[in-house]
């Protein structure tokens, strides 16, 4: 399929604002490996006094620009006081941030984990299942500088490290499927800071350490302290901004426009497990998506609640959720499973509470991500903000709904 471009012209009015605040987190108790700094009370993501602040929105438009169909997308990224749209949300960040590379931090789902620290900062979450029919998530943070953890970090299997090199991001894990990942972890091609185990043949032990956690099993106490990993980072001498050859994951509506699809199909309760106990991954904690449409967001829950972050008491919440059919198959007497996410399949993506039915296609090697596309073959246009992708494992495809 060929992408096409939609080509607007816009004359724009940008006033600058400054925005002052601080950022902060609300950190555990910690044991050794790492420290946890105390937080300061303001609230995070604003610009600091001095530090630029996003420009405002797109006030006159070109009456040129059409009123139906597609809206305009975000081509050519500037950077303005400062400030530069970001390549996996499309929001206004600060330069540096959008132009370095992300980190991908592994992070169990299962009820003993609960609750997660740290996920509402994530930019992309990539959900897939794993042995035992869980499933686990793959966090994509651009902007981790707020934080001073994020986890429990759980291990690695590989169809989440090709995900990850797709969005030229440096993978983070504490433990492995050995027999499919360990060598992968060692290609030139991986940029990787794992925890100091058997299998990883370069650890990066600065980077984690464990929180006091009573009642949680050992596994669930492991997590990555951001101090270490900028010191991982520069000790494995990691490049830190995107290449040259750098492809967007996604196509994101203009300032000012939101992709509305207003001829799709109501969605705005979405289960990728269906509402019944079923072995394809989502059957056992039964996760769903609710879309309000005041706030333009749809909001996670998991096993009959909201999903939570400790980290700023936050109900996880997600402009665009996406469900990704990929071929699996059972690997081995432990349950180990596989993905196919090169290639092409189906593909649901739900934004402005619709559906777009569509495909997925990744041909461009490791290094190139996911497309989406919609049944003519034009990729979809996704609404400014986070995203959450569900891998679907295409043999339980049956169970999912959306109504």
């Amino acid at each position: 399929m060929k992408n096409k471009c939609i080509k607007y012209l816009l004359i724009i009015s940008i006033i600058i604002m400054s925005i002052q605040s601080g950022c902060g987190a609300n950190p555990a108790d910690e044991v050794p490996l790492g420290e946890v700094n105390e937080a300061p009370d303001e609230l995070p993501g604003e610009a600091e006094p001095g530090q630029p602040s996003a420009p405002d929105s797109l006030e006159d438009i070109t009456e040129d620009v059409q009123t139906q169909g597609p809206p305009p997308v975000i081509e050519e990224r500037k950077t303005i006081n400062g400030m530069r749209q970001s390549y996996l949300t499309g929001e206004w960040v600060a330069e540096e941030t959008a132009t370095r590379r992300p980190v991908a931090v592994m992070i169990p789902n299962n009820a003993p984990a609960m609750p997660q620290y740290g996920l509402s900062m994530a930019s992309i979450i990539y959900e897939a299942p794993v042995e035992g029919r869980i499933t686990r998530l793959m966090a994509v943070f651009e902007n981790y500088d707020d934080l001073d953890h994020i986890g429990p970090i759980r291990s690695s299997r590989d169809y989440f490290v090709y995900v990850a090199m797709g969005y030229e991001a440096i993978y983070c894990n504490w433990g492995l499927a050995r027999p499919y990942v360990e060598e992968l972890l060692r290609k030139d091609t991986v940029q990787n800071i794992s925890a100091a185990v058997e299998g990883i043949h370069n650890p990066s032990d600065e980077a984690f350490g464990r929180l006091k956690r009573p009642g949680y099993a050992t596994e669930f106490t492991g997590y990555l302290f951001i101090d270490g990993l900028e010191k991982a980072i520069k000790r494995q001498k990691y490049e830190t901004e995107y290449d040259d050859a750098y492809v967007p994951p996604f196509t994101f509506a203009a300032e000012g426009f939101r992709a509305e699809y207003a001829d799709k199909e109501d969605a705005v309760s979405i289960y990728p497990g269906g509402r019944t106990d079923n072995s394809g991954g989502y059957g056992v904690y039964n996760p769903y998506f609710e879309y309000d449409e005041e706030k333009q967001l749809y909001y996670r829950f998991q096993d009959g609640k909201k999903q939570i972050d400790e980290y700023d008491s936050s109900q996880l919440a997600v402009s665009n959720v996406v469900f990704q059919y990929c071929h699996g198959e059972v690997r081995d007497k432990k349950d180990y499973l596989a993905f196919g996410v090169h290639g092409e399949g189906d593909a649901l993506v739900f934004t402005n509470g619709k559906v777009i039915e569509g495909t997925w296609e990744r041909y461009g090697g490791d290094a190139t991500p996911a497309k989406f596309y919609d049944e003519k073959g034009d990729e979809i246009i996704f609404n400014q903000g986070k995203t959450w992708i569900c891998n679907i494992w295409d043999e339980y495809a049956e169970y999912l709904e959306y109504q």
